[in-house]
């Protein structure tokens, strides 16, 4: 395809190194990775069966946990099952077009599930400083219009991520991406000719999710930890802040690897490309396994709910 190391050349597809460095665990990693996909897809699909079928958590902090499960389900479906086929099959190999896609869902979910966080900030905002009025505010409806808002915002952001790859990057210096899957700048930095657009409009949009996203949450908790140091006692204040602990915990399990994975690949030029690309794919796994234990636990609805699932197949054998 190259005829030297500085030719240029339209690529029609790209191929995907897994995790470089460590061609040789390849078949060992699988276990872990296999393990912790199974892992994200029982838990979310449980917490939405959970949800759907216990009345009493109809609301919408639980709407919003389950938005958080289809995200999180599409996030690591996006990712895992091409990861494996590299590491069993050395299926190595992926289309221009099917690489841009997996690049959109990505880049795309990883922004709604942000909105969905500040949704569920404004939630508890409203559960805690306005009480009287949250079933009024967030109705069913409400809820709804809030989830295709973030949904509708992640596909503005990151729709021209592949378009401009698309239409101004048609030659590439190689066609090898060293990564395990098609990030953004893993793909930007094969191309030649002048990418400045792509790297701008790539920080400005990580700007706008993370740094104004999580401006806002700390913005919705400050209030909320405001109202909350008025109450009479400290057990009523405990219980108030208890209704925030899976959404904070929640919160943290995102952006914690999110921001590690980011300031290593910004900073950390001395780390070895092998650790980059392990960071970057438990940013995409930790929050689906992590999101439905936390709830799972957090959650008494559902954790009897569980308990009583297992309880009755237990007595069915």
């Amino acid at each position: 395809m190259l005829t030297s190391n500085n030719a240029c050349s339209v690529s029609t597809s790209f191929r995907l190194t897994g995790i470089p460095g460590l061609e040789s665990l390849h078949t060992w990693l699988s276990i872990p990775f296999g393990s912790m996909y199974l892992v994200a897809i029982v838990g979310n699909m449980t917490i939405l069966a959970v949800v759907r079928v216990e009345r009493s958590l109809h609301q919408p902090m639980y709407f919003f946990l389950c938005m958080l499960a289809i995200i999180d389900l599409v996030l690591s479906t996006s990712t895992m099952p091409k990861l494996l086929a590299i590491f069993w099959f050395g299926a190595c190999n992926i289309g221009l077009d099917a690489c841009l896609a997996q690049m959109f869902f990505i880049h795309c979910f990883a922004t709604v599930e942000s909105g969905i966080f500040l949704a569920m900030a404004f939630d508890r905002y409203i559960a805690i400083c306005e009480p009287l009025h949250h079933s009024t505010v967030l109705t069913h409806e409400v809820v709804g219009y809030l989830g295709l808002a973030a949904l509708l915002r992640g596909i503005l952001y990151i729709g021209p991520l592949p378009l401009m790859i698309r239409l101004r990057l048609p030659l590439y210096r190689t066609h090898i991406i060293a990564h395990s899957y098609c990030e953004h700048m893993a793909v930007v930095t094969l191309a030649c000719g002048d990418t400045t657009v792509n790297n701008f409009y790539g920080m400005g949009i990580g700007f706008l999710v993370l740094i104004l996203d999580s401006l806002a949450i700390a913005a919705s908790y400050v209030m909320i930890f405001r109202a909350v140091m008025g109450l009479a006692t400290f057990e009523a204040r405990l219980k108030t802040l208890g209704t925030c602990g899976s959404h904070i915990c929640a919160i943290l399990v995102f952006y914690i690897p999110i921001a590690v994975s980011s300031l290593t690949h910004r900073f950390g030029h001395h780390v070895p490309a092998h650790i980059h690309i392990l960071l970057a794919n438990f940013y995409l796994l930790i929050p689906p396994i992590l999101n439905p234990i936390v709830y799972a636990v957090r959650t008494k609805q559902i954790r009897e709910r569980l308990l009583h699932i297992l309880k009755a197949g237990l007595h069915h054998r």
